[in-house]
C-alpha cells in the first residue's frame, strides 16, 4: 500500500514576523489630539470610531475636523469631497463597545498615567484578541503602560505630533515586550498617513520631548530669574535661533500642564536635578493658566495680538 504523507509547510520567519492589516482605528480622547488623529486616519480612507467621555467633546472634535479640512481645502490640499468622504468614515460614541471590530485602538487621553490605566481596564475587555493597542503619550514609559494591559505585545507608542494633519513626523516607540508584527503594522500605518517615524528607545519623553520640553523649561527659568522678559526671550530665539515661535509661546500652544507632566516625567524618571521643573512653570499651572487652551498662560489670549502676562 502506497501511504502519502501530507505535505508540510514550510513556515519562513517573514511569513511568522507578517504585520496585521489595520482596516479600522480607533481613537480615545477627542481633544486637539484625539481629533487631529482621527483626522488624518479618516483622510487616508480608514473608518474611525471615536470615542469621549463628554458627548460635547465629540461635537467640538467634529467641528474643528471640519474647520481644519476647510482649511486644507483653500490650501489645495485636498478636495471638497474629500473633506465629505473622510467625515463620514468617522463615528463618534461614548461605549467602548464600538470597538470591538477595531484592529487598532490609540489612546489620546490626557498626560496623566493613572488615566490611561483607567482607559486600559476599562477599554481591554471590549477588543477582539488581535486588536493593538497604542498611546500617544509624550513621554510615559511604554513597558510600564503596556504591563498594565492584557496584551504588551501587542502594545506601542505612537506620539503623533501638534498640530496632526500639519506636522509630519511621528515618534513611534516600542515597549520591551512589543512584537515585531505590531511594530511593522505601525511602520505601514504612518506610510499610509504619509508621515515619517522616528523610532525611539523607550527612556523618559522618547527623543521631541527629552530636547524640546527642557529647553522650554530653561526659558522659564530665564523668566523667572529675570533675564528677560516674556516678549524677548521669545523675540530672543525667533530672531536669533530662528525658531518659528519662541519657546514661551510654545508653551502655551503645547499646554503649560503638558509642559509641566513631561519635565515631572523626566525629573523622575532620570533623577538628574537638571530636569527639575521651573517654580514658576509651576505656579502657572497651579493658577489655571495653561496657555492658549484657557485663554491665559504665558500671553493673554482675551485680545488681539496676545499680550505677555509678565
Amino acid at each position: 500500500m502506497n501511504v502519502q504523507t501530507p505535505a508540510t509547510q514550510v513556515v519562513t520567519p517573514d511569513a511568522e514576523q507578517a504585520a496585521p492589516a489595520i482596516a479600522a482605528i480607533g481613537v480615545v480622547g477627542a481633544g486637539q489630539m484625539g481629533n487631529g488623529i482621527a483626522h488624518v486616519c479618516a483622510l487616508a480612507g480608514l473608518p474611525v470610531v471615536l470615542l469621549d467621555v463628554k458627548a460635547d467633546a465629540l461635537e467640538r472634535a467634529m467641528t474643528a475636523m471640519g474647520r481644519n479640512m476647510d482649511r486644507q481645502i483653500a490650501r489645495g490640499l485636498i478636495g471638497p469631497e474629500d473633506k465629505a468622504a473622510a467625515l463620514s468614515r468617522i463615528t463618534t460614541g461614548t461605549d467602548y463597545a464600538a470597538f470591538a471590530d477595531v484592529d487598532l485602538v490609540i489612546e489620546a487621553a490626557t498626560e496623566k498615567e493613572e488615566v490611561k490605566r483607567a482607559i486600559y481596564k476599562t477599554l481591554t475587555p471590549f477588543l477582539k484578541p488581535s486588536c493593538m493597542l497604542a498611546s500617544n503619550t509624550s513621554s510615559i514609559s511604554i513597558t510600564r503602560l503596556g504591563a498594565s494591559t492584557d496584551r504588551p505585545e501587542k502594545f506601542i507608542g505612537i506620539h503623533f505630533m501638534n498640530p496632526v494633519p500639519v506636522m509630519k513626523l511621528i515618534e513611534v516607540i516600542r515597549g520591551i515586550a512589543t512584537d515585531e508584527p505590531t511594530f511593522q503594522a505601525t511602520q505601514a500605518l504612518a506610510a499610509r498617513l504619509h508621515k515619517t517615524t522616528a523610532v525611539s528607545e523607550d527612556f523618559p519623553a522618547f527623543i521631541v520631548n527629552r530636547i524640546l520640553v527642557p529647553m522650554i523649561n530653561e526659558a522659564v527659568y530665564a523668566l523667572y530669574e529675570g533675564v528677560g522678559s516674556v516678549s524677548s526671550i521669545d523675540a530672543a530665539m525667533k530672531l536669533g535661533a530662528n525658531h518659528p515661535m519662541g519657546p514661551l509661546e510654545l508653551a502655551d500652544f503645547i499646554g503649560l500642564d503638558t509642559c509641566l507632566s513631561i519635565m515631572q516625567v523626566l525629573y523622575e524618571g532620570l533623577s538628574d536635578s537638571k530636569y527639575r521643573p521651573c517654580p514658576l512653570l509651576v505656579k502657572y499651572v497651579e493658577a489655571g493658566w495653561v496657555g492658549r487652551k484657557s485663554g491665559r498662560g504665558f500671553y493673554d489670549y482675551s485680545q488681539t495680538p496676545p499680550r505677555p502676562t509678565r
